[in-house]
């Protein structure tokens, strides 16, 4: 409020011409702005809307501020408007229309009355004085900051409004369309994690779509810094963190759905992996019987049968795709097909260590006759020690039950008489050659 004064040296004619010019711009001014607060949408909506929470308190206090500005805006027009009649009375105005005018234009001329104008510094509904006198000047920047925090409130209802309301609707849209989709696979509360955060995402949309509509200012994050009305955006971690879920959620739908489509053709790989496994232990089985028959000495692993935990696995499986319980069957196959693998390795090792000793055998035989072709391709064939030798590692290693021990032996004399006997008659041979050179 201004400080009561003289309003300075009297205006001439011409400073009251524009003076009243200018004040005439301002007024049609602030008329605009009041008329345009007045039909914004933000404000019709506040005023039709079941407020809670921090706006209920603002829009309370902003009620006031704009019955305050027009309050204002009627006193300035009837002081300007007392203005001009004055000014209307002669062409030439005489210094006494003179000095009233300047005290209309400059002087402290406006009386508010009722106590309806608050202290710059005071609230809203804080105490009010019977009147208030004000300057044309000092009740324009009053009005001037009413206008701002008045606007400033409804501009930031209105675009939370205009923001948050329409991704929410858009977002529980699209939950219902994965609600649907989620039930059409067997997607349920209390039977999949997935069905329950549908529930869960569902529950928080709606609770967050009435606090948005009720309390739009608790959504309303303040530009730093500035002192614009309306600066500032829509805060939306809450339907950011729900977006972000429900998308999770579908991932998961779709991984079901990937189940659905190839179900047949995954199950019928894990019957083909399971088999295999089936007859690799069906064939170390079988192989374990003729070692124990034909290898003597030896310790042969045991050889455990079929994995009937996993068949019934595979029957659960099948029994959950007959059922279209797809959610079930998914994490099933995952599993399922990491145990068949390592089901089929298994086998294929229980294999390689039982037929073990029949490889030994298989290798010290082909290591005897590579030798035996050796000797003969030198013409030591009919040599009676290697014979003998061959005869008797020959004997051990076809003979049943074979000792693999006895015959390793029996194998290594045979390579040392036969490196022995070429070492020694060998280069007799080379003998007459070299004498009938020096012949």
């Amino acid at each position: 409020m201004s400080v009561a004064g003289p309003p300075g040296p009297v205006m001439d004619r011409d400073e009251v011409d524009r003076a009243l010019a200018r004040l005439d711009a301002e007024h049609e001014a602030i008329e605009t702005s009041l008329l345009a607060l007045q039909d914004h949408a933000g404000r019709r909506l506040l005023e039709g809307a079941g407020l809670t929470g921090t706006t209920q308190e603002r829009w309370q206090s902003t009620e006031q501020q704009i019955t305050l500005l027009w309050a204002y805006f009627d006193a300035y027009a009837d002081a300007l408007r007392t203005a001009h009649e004055v000014r209307a009375r002669r062409r030439w105005p005489n210094r006494d229309d003179l000095v009233e005018l300047t005290e209309l234009l400059r002087g402290e001329s406006v009386t508010v009355a009722g106590g309806a104008a608050p202290a710059p510094s005071a609230s809203i509904t804080g105490p009010a004085k019977l009147t208030e006198r004000f300057t044309l000047i000092d009740l324009v920047a009053r009005m001037n900051d009413l206008y701002a925090h008045s606007l400033d409130m409804v501009v930031a209802a209105d675009a939370v409004w205009s923001a948050l309301p329409a991704r929410i609707d858009l977002l529980a849209a699209e939950l219902h369309r994965t609600r649907h989709l989620a039930h059409s696979v067997g997607v349920r509360p209390g039977e999949h994690p997935a069905g329950d955060d549908l529930e869960r995402i569902t529950a928080e949309l709606t609770r967050l779509r009435e606090q948005v509509v009720s309390d739009p200012l608790a959504f309303w994050q303040p530009a730093r810094g500035s002192s614009a009305p309306g600066g500032g955006r829509p805060h939306t971690e809450r339907y950011d963190r729900e977006a972000r879920a429900l998308e999770d959620v579908r991932r998961e739908i779709d991984a079901v759905l990937t189940v659905r489509q190839d179900a047949e053709l995954r199950l019928g790989r894990l019957r083909d992996v399971l088999s295999r496994a089936d007859r690799t232990l069906a064939e170390a089985r079988s192989a374990r019987g003729e070692v124990l028959a034909k290898i003597a000495a030896s310790e042969v692993p045991a050889v455990s049968g079929p994995s009937t935990a996993l068949q019934e696995q595979l029957a659960m499986a099948s029994d959950y795709r007959r059922h279209a319980q797809w959610h079930r069957l998914s994490p099933l196959l995952e599993s399922l097909e990491q145990k068949a693998e390592d089901e089929l390795m298994r086998a294929r090792e229980s294999l390689t260590a039982v037929t073990q000793p029949l490889a030994v055998r298989a290798e010290l035989r082909g290591r005897l006759d590579a030798y035996k072709a050796k000797v003969g391709r030198l013409g030591f064939a009919e040599d009676p020690l290697l014979v003998e030798r061959y005869d008797a590692a020959r004997r051990m290693l076809w003979s049943a039950p074979c000792d693999l021990r006895v015959a390793e032996q029996a194998v290594l004399r045979y390579q040392q008489a036969a490196a022995e006997v070429l070492a020694s008659r060998v280069p007799q041979q080379g003998g007459p050659t070299d004498r009938r050179g020096e012949a």
